[in-house]
């Protein structure tokens, strides 16, 4: 004969109590433990140093500033003479190639290399970049897959629902291969 017993009011009782014990530690331990995390002025006021000299030519690195990517795209002459050949009076956002980029410390431009933040202006989507591939839209650069948002190599753009182009982050070039994301230059 198997022994049976229904669970008794004082069991419902006990069970209940401890899961209630455990959601009352919860709400009391959450606070605790996100207090750990960085606040957002200071997140807001990061900044980040990166190395580009292990970019090679046509290669583009993402980094990760303020939770957001930032594609560093070293371009190829081909690249720069089809960003500086667009008539700017045709884009929706007008800046040219050279408005989007940062002097080095010599004071030239560096048009090889363009930063900007990889986020779509439409709805806030990561746009694809495969220069030799559709993925890339149109037009050799990103290709925001949500909406169809295509951007040139320059970032700016061209075809589909974005309003502006791909926003520039703060930035400048500590060396002519160190660059330090989230802080203007230093004159």
């Amino acid at each position: 004969m198997a022994d049976t017993t229904e669970p008794t009011r004082r069991d419902f009782i006990h069970i209940a109590s401890g899961a209630a014990s455990v959601v009352g530690v919860g709400f009391f331990a959450w606070p605790l433990i996100d207090q750990m995390n960085p606040s957002a002025d200071t997140m807001a006021l990061a900044t980040i140093e990166l190395d580009i000299s292990n970019i090679e030519e046509g290669q583009q690195v993402v980094a990760k500033w303020q939770g957001k990517p930032v594609f560093i795209r070293y371009r190829t002459p081909a690249e720069i003479a089809a960003a500086d050949a667009v008539d700017v009076a045709s884009l929706r956002d007008k800046q040219t190639d050279d408005e989007r980029l940062i002097p080095g410390p010599d004071g030239k431009l560096k048009p090889q290399y363009l930063v900007a933040i990889g986020v779509c202006t439409h709805l806030g989507c990561v746009p694809l970049f495969d220069p030799n591939d559709e993925k890339g839209g149109e037009y050799r650069g990103w290709f925001c897959p949500c909406h169809g948002s295509h951007y040139d190599n320059s970032g700016r753009i061209r075809k589909g629902p974005a309003p502006k182009n791909l926003e520039i982050p703060p930035y400048w070039y500590i060396t002519d291969t160190v660059l330090e994301i989230g802080k203007e230059a230093v004159v």
